[in-house]
């Protein structure tokens, strides 16, 4: 594993899959490698009531709902919609529910607007073709497909991002669980590739990409919707920070510490911009950042890195007020701006009355802004 830059769900935390299938005594849907209680205990880790001899870390923070209406959709014959902000855990708990599931969350198929009907269902190796003409041995098949002939999870990222024909075809695999190849000869079942019993289909939605291309009502009817909002709980919000940024340090092989006042000041930064941006009243007034979870974890990461390649291998307020502005504003001049009003209207007198580290991280966004002005 330490010889790839990201490893899957299903390859790191195999270890712990291994255990949970070997302890594993309850009913399994279909092909599932795990039960739905166990899906949910390597997901949302364990608890001493759940009796077991070591313990699961959580992987995947938010309400439990969320993720047992997942699993009972998925041991449904529907897909499974999340949708959400960007930076709201989707695409990772899509990933960890089929690593779970399936024991394989590399059956991706990424929607853009050059996403085509090959994508999920097949194409065809060309050289292979003119040497012995079309047949199944030439045919390639989508992760959708593969994942259809194998009983597993495949996964679409960015639905909404799809052209219509795109979603259309889609809507034909969820109701059909098949796959017609009009290219090979009809009469027997190799012209027909269906799906086996476990498969099913995560798909993923910005909510912000809405209008870019609307769901149809059809395709609607064949997910349930499971809404992912913005972690707004401090507490979960900073166990999902510190978490991550312990895997990106781990992974670095760096040995430095986040002082937790830190966190405190890059909670609270994004709870008064996210404050900020719900009392705005036009879209001008707002950063274009979603200011999820996600783009906080990137704040932090971007600082640590900074501060252990050209800092003093320690996390000051300065560098985490200076990544905040950088990772922050997109726009110039008007997330600057935005930018520069909450330091002066909230940061300063924050400053003044609690001092700690907010008198340096008020300078270290001051100089940001005033070297991207």
């Amino acid at each position: 594993m330490s010889d790839l830059l990201r490893a899957p769900a299903e390859i790191k935390y195999a270890e712990e899959l291994d255990w949970l299938e070997s302890v594993d005594d309850g009913p399994k849907p279909f092909s599932w490698r795990l039960s739905p209680k166990m899906v949910r205990l390597f997901v949302l880790g364990s608890e001493r009531s759940d009796g077991l001899d070591r313990e699961i870390y959580q992987k995947w923070f938010g309400d439990r709902s969320f993720v047992e209406r997942s699993i009972v959709t998925l041991a449904s014959d529907r897909g499974l919609l999340l949708i959400g902000d960007p930076g709201t855990g989707k695409s990772w708990l899509a990933e960890l529910l089929s690593a779970a599931i399936s024991r394989n969350s590399t059956l991706v198929v990424q929607g853009t607007a050059g996403t085509t009907e090959d994508h999920i269902k097949y194409s065809w190796n060309v050289s292979m073709v003119i040497a012995k003409g079309q047949s199944r041995e030439s045919m390639i098949p989508s992760p959708i497909m593969t994942a259809m002939e194998t009983g597993s999870i495949g996964r679409f990222e960015e639905l909404t991002r799809s052209t219509s024909d795109v979603q259309d075809a889609l809507i034909s695999l969820l109701s059909e669980k098949y796959v017609s190849v009009p290219e090979l000869e009809s009469g027997g079942s190799d012209n027909i590739v269906f799906a086996k019993p476990g498969f099913s289909i995560i798909a993923t939605a910005n909510s912000r990409d809405r209008g870019v291309n609307d769901l149809s009502s059809a395709l609607k009817r064949r997910f349930n919707f499971v809404r992912i909002p913005v972690m707004t709980n401090k507490k979960s919000e900073a166990e999902i920070v510190r978490f991550r940024t312990e895997e990106l340090l781990r992974r670095h092989s760096i040995e430095l510490e986040v002082p937790p006042t830190l966190l405190d000041v890059l909670l609270q930064s994004f709870a008064d911009l996210r404050a900020s941006a719900a009392a705005a009243g036009s879209d001008d007034e707002k950063l274009e950042s979603a200011l999820s979870t996600a783009e906080q974890i990137g704040v932090l990461e971007d600082a640590v890195l900074h501060s252990n390649f050209f800092g003093e291998r320690t996390l000051t307020a300065r560098s985490l007020a200076s990544s905040l502005v950088g990772s922050l504003a997109r726009r110039e001049p008007e997330d600057l701006a935005i930018l520069n009003k909450y330091l002066h209207g909230v940061v300063e007198p924050r400053s003044k009355e609690q001092g700690g580290s907010w008198p340096e991280f008020l300078e270290g966004g001051r100089d940001a802004i005033a070297t991207l002005s």
